[in-house]
Formats: structure tokens, sequence, C-alpha cells
């Protein structure tokens, strides 16, 4: 079966990342976005920090947005996902990310003092969906690792979504709360996994008398009859791979095996 194709609105989501510092968590959300179907990446001041992989992070420069590069390591952890690496719109911003938006939801864990209802992902997505479908552009907002979206960026936003969890614990990391976000947005997008189910062959009943006469055959040469009802018998195998959905396969595996022991037990006599 032909993989089913993505929908084009899922092109009017964009996942926005403010300040973000680790560079393997931008290559990591992109692999995420790509997963679940979504390449729109926008990256607001970017303040990369030293790691191992990455010992001089390129600085920002908010009065030349377009000269910054990510790292290799962001593209070692994107894996599969350059292009939205590639393709990332980069500003200085928050308001310039939000600009030609019409939906916008700070992710957030932390009380505020905010009118705006706080959603869970599953229930934000509905309200998303049908902006993005309706051709408006919608953005996800996430900020920085260690001190999440300031209260001036969630100002920005005009609706409030958290990831709920362990009150006691709930620490988890940018690109798996992008991951959790996007995977609730295609959940709800229905699109068929009808082309991932492994064909089927089910086998006629001729195969299956087949295949039961021939282990009839194998029971004779045995002895298993002896003291047993043997028509009794007969009728439960037919019966046991009749409603065992049996396939072609299946068929062709016991009788190759039937055959084998048959062989064996003659160079045994």
């Amino acid at each position: 079966m032909n993989k089913p194709q993505l929908p084009d609105f899922l092109g009017n989501i964009h996942i926005v990342l403010t300040r973000t510092s680790h560079p393997a968590n931008i290559g990591a959300a992109a692999r995420a976005m790509k997963t679940m179907g979504l390449k729109r990446l926008t990256l607001v001041a970017p303040n990369l920090m030293a790691t191992p992989m990455t010992v001089e992070p390129a600085p920002f420069d908010a009065g030349n947005p377009a000269a910054f590069s990510l790292p290799e390591e962001s593209f070692i952890l994107a894996s599969g996902a350059a292009d939205v690496l590639e393709q990332a719109r980069i500003v200085a911003t928050l308001p310039e990310a939000l600009a030609d938006t019409t939906l916008s939801c700070a992710l957030t864990s932390r009380k505020r003092e905010l009118t705006a209802p706080l959603q869970t992902p599953r229930e934000s997505v509905p309200e998303l969906l049908q902006a993005a479908r309706a051709g408006q552009q919608v953005a996800l907002v996430f900020g920085n690792e260690t001190y999440g979206l300031s209260i001036e960026e969630v100002q920005h936003c005009n609706r409030l979504m958290t990831i709920n969890g362990n009150p006691d614990y709930f620490s988890l990391n940018l690109a798996q709360a992008v991951q959790v976000v996007c995977y609730e947005l295609f959940s709800q997008v229905d699109v068929p996994m009808d082309y991932l189910a492994a064909e089927t062959h089910p086998a006629t009943h001729q195969q299956i008398n087949g295949l039961v006469n021939h282990l009839e055959s194998l029971m004779n040469d045995v002895n298993f009859f002896n003291r047993r009802n043997g028509e009794r018998i007969v009728r439960r195998m037919r019966s046991l791979f009749s409603r065992a959905n049996t396939e072609t396969e299946d068929i062709d595996i016991l009788r190759g095996l039937f055959n084998t022991v048959k062989r064996r037990l003659k160079d045994d006599i």
C-alpha cells in the first residue's frame, strides 16, 4: 500500500525556539518535528553555550541574524532532519517571529499572573489544527532550557499550553517537550497507518485441507493414533487451522516441516 500524503496545512504550524542554549537541543527538536510532519522552525536569538563537541559556538548578532550558522553538533543530532535546520528562519526577537501568526501558544510549566487559560496539548490542538486548516499561521513557542519563557515573551502569545506531569518532579528536556507537543498535533491529524500493515495472504480451504491431510499422514507414520480417536483429532486440527487465520506462508512452513520429519523417519528405518 502506498504511503499517505501529509496534509499541506501542517506547513502552517511553526515551532519557535527562543534563546536556545544547547546546540544538540536544536538538532533534536528538528528531528522531533520532522518525525511528526512539521518542518517550519524559527530560532529566536539563539544563545549557544560551549559543549565538548561545539567548543566555540558562533555568536548571535541581533543586527545581522542571517549571518548566524548552526554548528555541526545540531546537524548530527538532527539525524535525517538536516533540511529542517537548513530552512530554519533565524530572527532577533519574538515579536518578529510571531508577526504573521494568528495563534501563538507559549509553552510554560510555571505559575503566572496571566488571565489566559492554561491548557494541555490535547486540549489546545483542535483549535490549532482548525486554524492551520483555514490557512492561518500557528506558532508553538518554547523558551530557554534553563529559564523557560520570560513573562514578557509569554505576553506576546495569545494562548498558554503546558505539558502535564508529575507535580513532584517535572523536568522535560527541551527537545522532549517539542516531541510531546508535535506528537499530539500529529495524532489528531488522523493520517492513516494502513501502509504499515504487513500484507496478508490467507490460506484457502483447499490449502488448509491439504495441510491437515499431510499432518494426518505424519501422525499415522509415528503411530500417534494408537488408542486415540483419530477422526476426532483430525477434525480438531482442521478446526484449529481454519479459525487461526492461517496464511499461505504458515502452510508452506508447516508442510516443509512435515516433509523433513517424514524423510528422517524413512532414514531411520
